[in-house]
């Protein structure tokens, strides 16, 4: 008794309100490790385990059904052919029939276990193979890798649109990544040029090589203002693309603002020696003026630019049953269906290979775009392809539209 007290004194054995925690412990220990088994198979061996247990449950209820109703019927009816219950040839004959049924039943529901769980999992490794590749797919974007594709497999529509919708996220990644690394070059480009004129300027006025005078300073003004060009360029895309562009909305002829629109533009289209040809009706809108002209100038711009000397742009503005639609179409070098799909894109430019004076920021569309879809509008572009001269549309809903801040 002195020993059973000293250990327990010193805590090797529990006391009376320790083991059932102990116990509870250990119950919720294998519970959670249970639990944590389950959570570490894949979901194809769910699956199959999951219709397994299935199929054998419906075989053992199948079973159990025919033992119970199918003695008692066969019964009745060997008591309807008038065979007396007692005789050794009905028990015999009860007998006969209840191990053939059970014999012939257990074989067939074995087979059908047999069969459908192969066909189980033979569906199973079918759906785990695009879900396999999908899940390699998602990986391999989630690295950097945006050219990883799902292929086609044929399995089910669902999955088929599963694939097609990734499919179509990667592109849109990569051709965000695309302009990502196309802003920085251009930025970068775009910065450097200023600060080492402004640097190369300051140095030397400092070491008294170049005096200060006028011309210095509208030099270091000029590089200044290349810099502050960048800087509103990056300002209105961010506007643009989270819908911060203030419009003061008002009555207006959509007739004037094609002619005010083409006066503008008229002077820089004879420098060139590219036609321009107008046919608007009179047409009230309530749109804002000022952005409307931003959007047409930006039209005008972008077909001047990539239209040779000889050729001919046309704008028309017409209404299409309570819709004004205005179009402006070129004869220039029109778009490739890659371009068409990325036109509209920030800081693209359908012509790398030209400099970004002559090609320009590559954000006017976008921001023509966006002040479109402020207006309830839209602005799409088409073309038959490169050498056939594109089209711009611009649609404005009739009516007031409440103006974003």
């Amino acid at each position: 008794m002195r020993g059973m007290v000293t250990r327990l004194q010193q805590g090797d054995v529990d006391g009376p309100g320790e083991a059932p925690r102990v116990l509870a412990g250990r119950g919720v220990g294998s519970g959670m490790e249970r639990s944590g088994r389950l959570g570490r198979m894949s979901w194809g061996t769910k699956m199959f385990l999951t219709q397994a247990v299935l199929l054998a449950a419906s075989i053992i209820t199948a079973g159990l059904v025919a033992s119970i109703i199918g003695p008692g019927l066969f019964h009745d009816h060997l008591l309807l052919i008038a065979q007396e219950p007692s005789s050794g040839e009905f028990q015999h004959i009860e007998r006969a029939f209840i191990d053939a049924g059970v014999a012939s039943l257990a074989v067939g529901l074995m087979v059908a276990l047999v069969l459908a769980i192969v066909l189980s999992w033979y569906d199973t490794k079918r759906l785990r193979q695009p879900l396999d590749q999908l899940t390699l797919a998602a990986r391999r974007v989630s690295a950097g890798d945006f050219a990883a594709r799902v292929p086609a497999t044929g399995f089910s529509s669902e999955l088929e649109a599963v694939g097609k919708a990734f499919n179509g996220m990667a592109r849109r990644l990569a051709a965000t990544e695309e302009t990502r690394r196309r802003l920085l070059a251009d930025v970068s480009h775009e910065v450097r040029t200023p600060i080492a004129t402004l640097t190369a300027l300051l140095e030397a006025v400092a070491d008294d090589i170049t005096p200060w005078n006028v011309e210095t300073q509208n030099l270091l003004m000029l590089q200044a203002e290349r810099l502050q060009r960048i800087a509103r360029d990056l300002d209105a895309v961010s506007r643009a693309e989270e819908g911060r562009l203030a419009l003061v909305l008002e009555a207006a002829d959509m007739h004037e603002l094609v002619d005010r629109a083409v006066a503008t533009a008229r002077s820089r289209y004879r420098v060139k020696g590219v036609a321009l040809e107008q046919c608007a009706d009179r047409l009230a809108v309530v749109v804002d003026p000022q952005r409307v002209d931003q959007v047409l100038g930006n039209l005008l711009d972008n077909a001047l630019r990539h239209t040779p000397p000889g050729g001919r742009v046309r704008i028309n503005g017409t209404q299409h049953g309570a819709t004004t639609v205005v179009t402006v179409t070129d004869t220039g070098d029109g778009l490739t269906a890659d371009q068409l799909d990325q036109i509209f894109e920030r800081f693209y430019r359908a012509d790398a290979a030209r400099d970004r004076d002559a090609a320009g920021a590559g954000i006017g569309l976008t921001i023509s775009r966006s002040l479109a879809i402020a207006h309830g509008g839209s602005l799409t572009a088409a073309s038959a392809g490169p050498g056939q001269g594109s089209t711009f549309t611009l649609t404005l809903p009739p009516g007031p539209r409440h103006s974003s801040s």
